[in-house]
């Protein structure tokens, strides 16, 4: 967000990279890098810039400063570096600052609606090759309900969830887990800022077979939609455009081959009674 303020006082003063480098001792790459949000900033390079910039304004110099005291402080998810990849800890600031989060599933339940007991099943199967500690698992599954706190806070996210029926049928962990976690996707339907699809089998084919997927949109104009695709051993986050713009029509054809949320108890409730 901070980035993006920076770069639009650049442009619209009309100076390049290169000048707005030389101004904090750096370069125009380092600018390139700031106006992307991909280093920290030091509070003391912003208000250079800013007084480059001529911004003149200074509730608005004073906004953006302590934006930049707060970009620098680690958020609560940081303390789990260790136990996370490096690609996976982008997502996790990007999914508290979301404002709508939609996500298309074909094995698991997502995250953000999964019990202990799941999360720790889906855990396990993640490491089959050299099991991690119960300690680690421990605080992996903490991690894990941590993150659920985005629907629960006092401005909570917006989630829209698609999930193919084979879902509701996979015993991840065993039929009880999977029949908890299947009581809990009902209760959890039932909150105003979510909202439940299941494709169901009768549907048969559907666009986006190729895998899951999260768009993540955010109440801040300056930030852009982000597509989050997660693989087996990186993931990739695109912003530009056509390709939002694919994603986007993508999850809306999901949504309408689905059966409507109305129908998502039902639906699940027949999947518990064949248990």
């Amino acid at each position: 967000m901070l980035g993006a303020h920076l770069r639009r006082l650049r442009e619209d003063a009309g100076i390049s990279r290169t000048d707005a480098g030389w101004a904090i001792r750096g370069s125009e790459s380092k600018i390139s890098r700031l106006e992307l949000g991909r280093v920290g900033f030091k509070v003391r390079d912003v208000d250079d810039l800013l007084t480059l910039y001529k911004l003149e304004d200074d509730v608005e110099r004073d906004r953006l400063l302590t934006l930049a005291r707060e970009a620098n402080n680690p958020g609560w998810w940081q303390r789990y570096d260790d136990l996370t990849p490096n690609w996976f800890h982008s997502y996790l600031g990007l999914e508290m600052a979301a404002d709508l989060i939609r996500t298309f599933e074909l094995q698991f339940v997502p995250g953000l609606l999964q019990t202990p007991d799941y999360a720790r099943a889906v855990v396990e199967l993640g490491r089959l090759d050299e099991p991690l500690p119960r300690a680690e698992q421990d605080r992996l599954i903490t991690l894990r309900m941590r993150r659920q706190d985005v629907l629960t806070r006092q401005r909570p996210a917006r989630l829209w969830v698609v999930i193919d029926e084979a879902v509701l049928h996979r015993p991840i962990g065993s039929k009880t887990i999977l029949r908890n976690q299947l009581e809990y996707l009902i209760e959890a339907s039932r909150r105003h800022n979510v909202t439940l699809q299941i494709i169901p089998f009768s549907t048969g084919g559907y666009t986006a077979t190729g895998g899951a997927f999260t768009l993540l949109r955010f109440t801040d104009a300056d930030l852009p939609d982000i597509v989050y695709i997660e693989h087996l051993t990186s993931a990739v986050y695109l912003d530009k455009r056509d390709d939002l713009d694919t994603y986007v029509v993508t999850m809306d054809a999901l949504s309408i081959a689905a059966a409507q949320p109305r129908d998502t108890e039902r639906l699940i409730r027949a999947a518990i009674d064949k248990l």
